[in-house]
């Protein structure tokens, strides 16, 4: 249950940080999507952290999990650059959360 609170809260995260994009834009009714959702994103974390999950494992993962999905996303929707040095550091983000995951669970 713990990883659905988190998967939720990633996308929420994610929807609103890319809803902020679009706010700072011009459109400013695109604020409140962006309020709605990092509240639903809190929240979510939170459920996560009182269905046991560590904290260094739920902020981990959502991080890489939000930097990664923003990034390829930001591509799609707005054409914003995605170099190979990215992806590269992308990967070792990635890397250092399944290590601190599994360092966790010894």
């Amino acid at each position: 249950m713990s990883w659905l609170l988190l998967c939720g809260a990633v996308v929420s995260e994610v929807a609103s940080t890319l809803s902020l994009r679009i706010a700072t834009g011009g459109r400013r009714a695109w604020y409140l999507p962006v309020i709605i959702g990092y509240v639903i994103a809190f929240t979510l974390l939170s459920g996560a952290l009182q269905a046991g999950m560590p904290l260094g494992v739920a902020y981990g993962v959502w991080a890489a999990a939000g930097i990664v999905l923003t990034a390829l996303l930001s591509r799609v929707l707005f054409r914003e650059a995605l170099t190979p040095l990215m992806l590269a550091g992308m990967g070792l983000i990635a890397a250092g959360v399944l290590l601190v995951e599994l360092g966790g669970a010894g």
